[in-house]
């Protein structure tokens, strides 16, 4: 991490001696820096809401004035209201408020590099989703994963003029700040004529989560980079979404099966399951535009799960469902480390032919947080199979039996009843006892199958009370 992260993050201990855990510490330094960033920008706030007003006080007159800043925050229109709705102060000790405020006002924001400011902020999530022990993680993708997928993607604005970016599950915004620093590489440092520029800036970035305090997060991350992302608060699966449709859709949905008891009730999902992962899959079919291209992260028992093979059908149907990356086991290490897990690629608009895998799991070494942390030298030789078209219609080879690559024609899919998880390499660090994966990593795996086989149940009791006529 940077120094500015640092330095920020060891103030957090103090804090947690103060009760204020490591989500809020973030959701504060939140608020706090939009204040000094405002302030450094000339960015007018209402009357007794600006740095040098918060900043002079001191004692309890500090938390009162914070107190009254933030309500009076949540109650603007616009970006204001949507990063302080519902904000609240989390301090109890002025003293330590005054402190965070000392380190915040010793960096002058707005002139660090925009990666720097940005990096120091992420730095605090990433730590916060390591060291937080209540399910940080579910809103943090690793960055190595994302890069690939944005690399092999080419999110590129630049296509033409209504060109947008989704994801609906955005949590922090991982997806979308990736999307936009490949934006801002591929124009040489963001060299962007005026038009281009402002349509980047609010137009283009669009992301949806279901809780308040990762939409938060994702509207100031996103900010520190320039930009002012429409980002909702909703269920993406369960709320009918309005008629706008996207370019890109790049998704990492959460894992589990909690709270997904009931199938949603909407028209244009046309396989009824409780499985998240599933009915998200059918919410990007509905929501991208024809000719648009999407990546979706699933865990391994998407590809097999009861209604697995139902959905893909459709959709391989509908869309050109090209290629999937099997991970490394442990690449969610340390936020879920048992998870199994695969990005699926595919354009919408034509059928299926082929079908691409890749196996980046078999005779890998397990990801651990310390020994072997995750690279993007795990996915180097992927993205290089992929190649350059982001619709996957480069020139491929398939790589043989011994080879991590493989080509299987939509027959051999069928067979399968569109079920993808197809394997053929023997994955001998399974025999290895000295690698075998560590035990809370078997237990996780157990749960997955056991979810999995739990939600087929449920199924099969919902039909034979249909056949039945019995009331649920």
């Amino acid at each position: 991490m940077t120094d500015v992260a640092q330095k920020l993050w060891g103030f957090c201990h103090t804090l947690r001696h103060d009760g204020i855990d490591y989500g809020d510490y973030i959701e504060q330094i939140t608020y706090l820096l939009f204040i000094k960033m405002a302030d450094e920008r000339g960015v007018d706030l209402p009357k007794g809401c600006d740095w040098p007003r918060l900043s002079s006080h001191s004692g309890t007159e500090l938390a009162d004035q914070y107190v009254d800043v933030l309500r009076t925050l949540g109650k603007q229109t616009g970006m204001l209201g949507d990063i302080f709705a519902g904000a609240i102060s989390r301090f109890t000790n002025p003293v330590n408020l005054k402190k965070i405020i000392g380190l915040i006002d010793e960096t002058e924001w707005t002139a660090l590099d925009i990666d720097i400011k940005a990096e120091a902020f992420e730095g605090l999530l990433e730590k916060a989703a390591n060291e937080g022990k209540k399910g940080a993680g579910q809103y943090f993708t690793p960055r190595e994963l994302i890069r690939t997928i944005v690399r092999c993607m080419k999110p590129d604005p630049r296509t033409h003029k209504e060109f947008t970016i989704c994801d609906p599950a955005c949590g922090t915004g991982g997806f979308l700040v990736e999307a936009y620093k490949w934006l801002v590489g591929q124009t040489k440092g963001g060299a962007m004529d005026r038009k281009l520029a402002e349509r980047v800036k609010d137009r283009t970035y669009f992301g949806t989560d279901l809780v308040q305090r990762p939409r938060r997060l994702a509207l100031m991350n996103l900010f520190l980079h320039g930009l002012e992302p429409e980002i909702s608060l909703g269920d993406s699966i369960y709320d009918v979404p309005d008629s706008r449709r996207f370019d890109v859709i790049l998704t990492n949905p959460p894992f589990g099966t909690k709270g997904a008891n009931q199938a949603p009730t909407r028209d244009d999902f046309t396989i009824e399951t409780s499985n998240k992962q599933l009915n998200f899959v059918q919410h990007v079919l509905t929501i991208l535009k024809p000719g648009g291209r999407a990546a979706i992260v699933l865990p391994d028992n998407c590809l097999f799960e009861g209604k697995a093979g139902e959905v893909f059908e459709i959709l391989m149907k509908d869309c050109n469902l090209h290629t999937v990356l099997r991970l490394p086991r442990g690449t969610f290490t340390p936020y879920s480390q048992g998870v199994k897990a695969n990005v699926v690629f595919f354009q919408k608009g034509l059928p299926t032919e082929h079908v691409w895998i890749f196996d980046a799991r078999s005779n890998v070494p397990g990801i651990t947080k310390k020994e072997r942390p995750l690279s993007e030298q795990h996915f180097a030789e992927f993205e290089s199979c992929y190649g350059t078209d982001p619709n996957g219609r480069s020139k491929r080879k398939d790589l043989g039996e011994a080879g991590r690559f493989r080509k299987f024609h939509i027959s051999e899919v069928k067979e399968r009843d569109y079920k993808l998880d197809i394997t053929w390499l023997k994955d001998e660090s399974l025999e290895d006892s000295d690698d075998l994966p560590e035990p809370q990593d078997l237990a996780a795996d157990a749960i997955t199958e056991l979810e999995a086989v739990v939600d087929e149940l449920r199924e099969i009791i919902k039909l034979v009370e249909k056949e039945e006529g019995v009331e649920t």
